[in-house]
C-alpha cells in the first residue's frame, strides 16, 4: 500500500503579519500533482489542518477545495485528525456524512476506537485515527484515574487498540503528540509549535507504538523519525518561523508491503518564496540582488541604522523582521552554560530570573507550582477556544 503522509498544514497561518494562504495553496498544488503522478492508495493528514480554532474564510475554502480535489475528483481516501491548533468540533463536523465519500476526519477522542479498514492487493490495512486530546479528557473517557500526563494517556489509548487488534493484519497509527525515543524531554523543532504542557508532562515515549507497522505523527515541524524509521513526523507544509529556516519541507511517501515492512521516501516542496535568515551590515545587504524571499535580517552594524526596514525592502520587498545582532543576543548563565535568553523555556527563564533577583535557586516545590499554573493556563486557553467555537 502506498501512503502519502503529511501533517501540520496550519492553513490560515499568519507569520510576522503576513498571511501564508497563497504560499500554502502553491505547495498544495504540488501535492495534488504528486498524487496524480504517484497514485497513492491513501492520504494521511496528521493534525493541525488549521492554525487556530477559528480560521479565516480563505483557509476554510482552501482546505475544502483541496480535499474535494483529492477525494471527489481523484477518488483517493483521506484520513485526518484534529491537532492541538484545531477546534475538535469544527474539524470533526459532518464526519458521518463525509466518510461515505472517502473523507475520514476524527476531531474528538472516543471510548470506542474502530479502525478505518482499507484494502490493497495484499489484503487489509487497519488505520487508527487518534486526535490530539488532553490527558484529563482521556482520563474521563476511559475512567482511568491514574492518567496524569500525555504519556499515560497515549499508553491507555494504545492498550485499548491492542486489546482488539487482529495481529494477522497490518496496522497504521495516526496521532498528534510530542513523541521522543523514551519519553524524555527534548526541545521543540520550531518556535511556531505551541507547547502542550509545561515541565515534561507533554512527552510521549515512542516505545508505545511498537504494535504498529507504521506511525504517522503530527505536531513537530521538522521531518524526522523517532526511535526507528517506522515512527515518523512528516513536518509542516511550509516554514512558519525563523527557527525553521534550515528545514526542508515536504511530505513522505510510505510503501507498506505484504508483510508490513516499510520503506519511506521524502518528497520536497518548492515554495513560492523561501523563508531564510540573512546576516550582515546594512551596506553589505544593500548590495544583494533583489529577491522576493521572506527574510529575517540580523544586522551586524554596531551603530543605529536610520530607516532600516525601508532600506532593506528595496532589496528584499518581503522582509519580515530585522534586528540588531548586538542587541538581540542577550545571554544568561544556565547550569554552567551560556545560552540566549530567547532560547530558554518558561521554567528556565523563571529559574534565571529568581537567581538574578534573589541570588538563589528556587525550590522544587516552587518550580512544581509554577509548572502547574502554566499547565492550567495552557489547558484553559484550549478549552476557552473550544467553548467560543461551540457558542
Amino acid at each position: 500500500m502506498k501512503i502519502f503522509h503529511t501533517a501540520d498544514w496550519h492553513l490560515g497561518k499568519l507569520v510576522q503579519g503576513v498571511y501564508m494562504t497563497e504560499d500554502q495553496e502553491y505547495v498544495l498544488n504540488q501535492f495534488l500533482q504528486a498524487i496524480d503522478e504517484e497514485q497513492p492508495d491513501v492520504v494521511i493528514i496528521a493534525g493541525d489542518l488549521y492554525d487556530r480554532a477559528v480560521p479565516p474564510v480563505e483557509a476554510v475554502n482552501l482546505l475544502d477545495s483541496t480535499l474535494a480535489e483529492i477525494v471527489l475528483k481523484k477518488k483517493i481516501p483521506v484520513l485526518s485528525i484534529a491537532g492541538n491548533h484545531d477546534s475538535p468540533t469544527r474539524v470533526g463536523f459532518g464526519q458521518q456524512m463525509l466518510k461515505g465519500s472517502g473523507l475520514f476526519i476524527v476531531g474528538e477522542q472516543s471510548a470506542k476506537i474502530e479502525p478505518i479498514i482499507l484494502n490493497d492487493e495484499h489484503g487489509e490495512v487497519h488505520f487508527y485515527l487518534i486526535p490530539f486530546s488532553e490527558p484529563s479528557t482521556v482520563k474521563h473517557i476511559f475512567g482511568e484515574d491514574s492518567i496524569s500526563n500525555y504519556n499515560d494517556a497515549m499508553k491507555k489509548v494504545v492498550e485499548v487498540i491492542e486489546d482488539k487488534m487482529d495481529k494477522s493484519k497490518r496496522h497504521v497509527f495516526i496521532g498528534h503528540a510530542f513523541v521522543t525515543p523514551h519519553g524524555e524531554m527534548e526541545d521543540n523543532t520550531s518556535e511556531s509549535e505551541r507547547p502542550l504542557s509545561i515541565g515534561g508532562s507533554e512527552y510521549v515515549s515512542a516505545e508505545i507504538f511498537k504494535p504498529f507497522h507504521y506511525t504517522a505523527l503530527g505536531h513537530l515541524h521538522k521531518a524526522h523519525y523517532v526511535l526507528n524509521e517506522t515512527i515518523r513526523y512528516s513536518g509542516s507544509l511550509l516554514k512558519y518561523s525563523s527557527s525553521e529556516a534550515n528545514h526542508e519541507k515536504g511530505f513522505l511517501i510510505v510503501n507498506l508491503d505484504a508483510e508490513g515492512q516499510v520503506s519511506v521516501e521524502k518528497r520536497p516542496f518548492k515554495p513560492r518564496r523561501d523563508l531564510r535568515i540573512i546576516e550582515g551590515s546594512i551596506q553589505e545587504i544593500l548590495k544583494h540582488e533583489v529577491c522576493e524571499d521572506y527574510v529575517f535580517v540580523r544586522l551586524t552594524d554596531l551603530t543605529p541604522v536610520i530607516g532600516t526596514m525601508e532600506q532593506i525592502r528595496t532589496v528584499y520587498p518581503n522582509a519580515m523582521h530585522v534586528e540588531r545582532k548586538a542587541l538581540q543576543q542577550q545571554f544568561v548563565a544556565q547550569e554552567g552554560q551560556v545560552v540566549r535568553r530567547e532560547q530558554m523555556d518558561d521554567v528556565s527563564l523563571f529559574k534565571a530570573f529568581y537567581q538574578e533577583i534573589l541570588g538563589d535557586t528556587p525550590s522544587d516545590i516552587q518550580v512544581m507550582l509554577l509548572q502547574e499554573v502554566l499547565d492550567e493556563m495552557l489547558s484553559e486557553e484550549r478549552e476557552t477556544k473550544v467553548m467560543v467555537m461551540n457558542k
